[in-house]
């Protein structure tokens, strides 16, 4: 893995990244005790998921026209992934919420799957994938404990 030597984010880069996780928490944390509202609260937490998702994607077409060192192809392959998350979170807001949030656990995890292949290719910030790491698994579980929760609740 090829990184900048700067091993933790900047202030304003962790309070932005680690505080948009605050919706991810405070929606399942309503889906799980508020039963009246759950449907109202899943809505906005899918809601919530496919925008995020779709907001990662958009992190490697902003790659693919920076970074140094990316060769053509790297580029178009950027450029590329960088639409899918958003055709991955469209149809996951047309679906039952349990197989919504499936699906766009599925997308945080291949966007973190293409993170490191993007890492392997370039040169990133060394607090860069392990964020995006626990950013992913965090927003992840929350969506998968959103799933559950209206499953056995339906």
């Amino acid at each position: 893995m090829k990184a900048m030597s700067v091993s933790a984010p900047p202030r304003y880069v962790a309070l932005l990244g680690y505080g948009g996780l605050l919706s991810f928490l405070g929606l399942v944390l309503l889906i799980l005790v508020s039963a009246e509202h759950r449907p109202l609260w899943t809505q906005a937490l899918l809601a919530y998921g496919a925008v995020i998702l779709s907001f990662v994607g958009a992190l490697h077409w902003g790659f693919a026209m920076t970074l140094q060192g990316l060769s053509a192809d790297q580029c178009r392959e950027r450029f590329i992934w960088s639409v899918v998350p958003a055709l991955i979170a469209w149809p996951a807001m047309l679906l039952p919420a349990p197989l919504g949030c499936l699906l766009l656990i599925f997308g945080f995890v291949a966007h973190y799957w293409q993170d490191r292949r993007l890492v392997k290719a370039t040169t990133l910030p060394a607090w860069y994938l392990p964020m995006r790491l626990r950013l992913t698994l965090v927003a992840s579980l929350c969506l998968l404990l959103g799933a559950i929760t209206v499953a056995i609740g339906s």
